[in-house]
């Protein structure tokens, strides 16, 4: 029996945020209204992520392009269906009486509903990563999902890969951990559960604990003990394995993952200042969401007035590293001297293209901010002798088309799991105080 092939129908954001987009609904049919070119043409020029995907997705167009994209649809490729550019479309009564407004969104949605009525034996679907649109095209009967291609799957899996707790721990094997400098060989400790790549764990046996951590390269178990960096000292168990990954040279990628106030960016600044003889230049970085989705030129101000609010919190971190040190230390004149001569920068993450990226310690904040393409571009882009670190929560993002499934954060964990230079921590305890760990429990 011949299957089905399915219409996808797909909004502007889509494209937006997988230029590729069009090439991953396997044998089923693709439609783009003409509204959403239209829209395209507005986010054309810029140096923002989104302002390529648009002048990318356009180039492809242009080279797949025919006539017969607005008749008889273009393969798309072997195995693929055909792209189509829909013309648009007068509202049906129904939307007249529900959407009152002449605006793009309605326009798509105008097009969507008439591809639903034109094809009622096949399934008709608008892909949209606005979730209002989705509700929108559900009150009039359409169906409408969000784009999934690029999504974490199971979310809890993957925040949970980096820790393991294991109660009832033989105290034999703990005191063995104790004993050895160079580790023990995996295959002789016995762990108990199966290990993808960089994983640490907390040992609990009836009369002691350990801090381990399983080397995938040299399949060792080893105890991990409370490192400092740069006057931080880490101040529980999450916060010693982060540090410990940071400070691991044989890890070139690590993501750090939890709520505001677990210290993510303070240890990843910290390590990197730490391990700045190592290095040619620290980088540390955060994508900006506009206020209110506007482009940062509503704001009042120049450039550096423009950015200064969403850096502050980076420099704020700086802050409590220096002010571990007496002024005079060396330490603090360090800190000062590398921004001076510009081997330790502070910036927007948009202000990062064209860079060398080689013998870089990069840490980019506030990644769960990031489409899992940005992510790719980024860790692409990264020379020898480079090491990478994202760090975010993925509960509170900004970007009004990501979710916890679907921004770059969660997917790079999930892609990079087993990874012999990744290694991922999840954060759970807060550490900036008790009013703001209460405030996150009970708020």
């Amino acid at each position: 029996m011949t299957k089905l092939k399915k219409i996808f129908v797909l909004d502007t954001n889509v494209i937006l945020h997988d230029f590729n987009s069009i090439y991953n609904f396997e044998e089923n049919d693709v439609i783009i209204p003409i509204t959403v070119l239209e829209e395209l043409d507005k986010f054309k020029k810029g140096n923002d992520q989104i302002n390529y995907h648009a002048r990318e997705f356009s180039r492809e167009l242009d080279r797949i392009s025919g006539d017969s994209l607005f008749t008889d649809g273009v393969k798309l490729g072997k195995g693929l269906g055909k792209l189509f550019i829909e013309t648009g479309k007068e509202f049906s009564p129904q939307m007249k009486s529900s959407f009152h407004e002449n605006i793009p969104d309605h326009r798509i949605l105008a097009i969507a509903e008439y591809i639903f009525n034109q094809n009622k034996r096949k399934k008709v679907v608008l892909i949209s990563k606005d979730i209002n649109l989705r509700m929108k095209a559900k009150s009039l009967g359409v169906p409408a999902e969000d784009y999934k291609n690029d999504q974490v799957q199971d979310l809890d899996d993957i925040l949970s890969l980096g820790i393991s707790t294991l109660e009832n721990f033989d105290d034999d094997k703990i005191s063995l951990l104790y004993k050895s400098n160079n580790g023990i060989p995996e295959s002789k400790f016995n762990i108990g559960k199966s290990i993808l790549g960089h994983e640490y764990f907390i040992l609990k046996g009836n009369s002691s604990s350990a801090l381990a951590h399983y080397n995938p390269i040299e399949k060792t178990i080893t105890r991990v003990e409370k490192p400092s960096s740069y006057g931080i000292y880490p101040r529980n168990a999450e916060q010693t394995f982060s540090m410990h990954a940071l400070l691991d040279t044989t890890i070139s990628l690590v993501a750090l993952t939890g709520r505001a106030g677990t210290g993510k960016t303070l240890l990843a600044l910290a390590s990197a200042l730490q391990q700045i003889d190592m290095y040619d230049q620290i980088f540390l970085a955060r994508p900006i969401v506009a206020l209110a989705n506007k482009d940062l030129g509503y704001l009042p101000g120049d450039a550096k007035d423009k950015i200064g609010p969403y850096m502050q919190p980076l420099f704020d971190n700086l802050s409590v590293i220096k002010h571990k040190f007496n002024i005079h230390s060396k330490e603090f004149l360090r800190i000062d001297e590398l921004l001076k001569e510009e081997k330790l920068q502070i910036t927007p993450l948009a202000y990062i293209r064209g860079r060398s990226l080689s013998s870089t310690f990069f840490i980019v904040d506030e990644a769960q901010n990031l489409t899992p393409h940005e992510i790719k571009t980024i860790i692409t882009r990264a020379g020898e002798g480079t090491k990478m670190i994202f760090t975010g929560d993925i509960e509170q993002i900004d970007s009004p088309y990501l979710d916890k499934k679907s921004n770059g954060l969660a997917y790079l964990s999930d892609r990079m799991k087993g990874q012999d230079i990744f290694a991922h921590v999840n954060l759970i305890k807060g550490e900036r105080s008790h009013l703001a760990e209460l405030a996150s429990n009970l708020l």
